[in-house]
């Protein structure tokens, strides 16, 4: 079983835990783990390089197309994408045993064998309590968000202290820190 708190994770709307590695060395341990346990699930990757490995860890045939698109834009968001204040972002959808990784090949870099869908997502978050701790997940995972992010000019380590204002205190400061993407946000209007 995947220890989920290592890594960045969420609930999706349908109850299935998404994990994601928060660098290129994690993102190998994670897909590793991942075929070491011999269980297919869907992986995603944005189209482009810095990202990380995003895994829905339920049986493909019981993910539903919300669910892969609240993964692709949990991996999106957390993708170089976000640091570059896109609007949008192309996430590849494949499954994990079509994944090979040779011994000469950089970390956080893999083989995708066949075929695989892409998808064009929006970068959007709901920040939200999830078992007990703060996430920044997709829009569809609550109805009641404690506030929206989209990407923006300020870094999130400075706008953190007024999120914290605006959340009442309710969160440390770290902890809204730990939630968000990497690069600049802002507060969706």
């Amino acid at each position: 079983m995947i220890d989920h708190t290592k890594y960045r994770w969420f609930v999706t709307s349908g109850k299935t835990m998404v994990v994601g590695g928060k660098n290129a060395a994690q993102n190998d341990v994670l897909l590793k783990e991942i075929l070491a346990s011999g269980k297919i699930y869907y992986v995603m990757h944005t189209s482009a390089p810095g990202s990380p490995f995003a895994v829905l860890l339920r049986e493909p045939s019981k993910v539903t197309s919300d669910e892969l698109e609240e993964g692709a834009i949990f991996t999106a968001c957390f993708s170089q994408a976000w640091k570059a204040r896109k609007r949008r972002a192309l996430v590849d959808v494949f499954q994990s045993d079509q994944l090979s990784k040779e011994p000469n090949m950089k970390a956080g870099t893999w083989r995708v064998r066949g075929k695989t869908k892409r998808v064009s997502v929006p970068l959007e978050l709901a920040l939200i309590k999830q078992r007990g701790t703060l996430r920044a997940t997709p829009m569809k995972t609550t109805t009641r968000p404690l506030m929206c992010i989209v990407p923006g000019t300020i870094d999130k380590v400075d706008i953190a202290a007024q999120f914290g204002v605006e959340l009442g205190d309710s969160f440390a400061h770290d902890e809204i820190v730990a939630a968000l993407p990497a690069g600049g946000v802002k507060k969706r209007t």
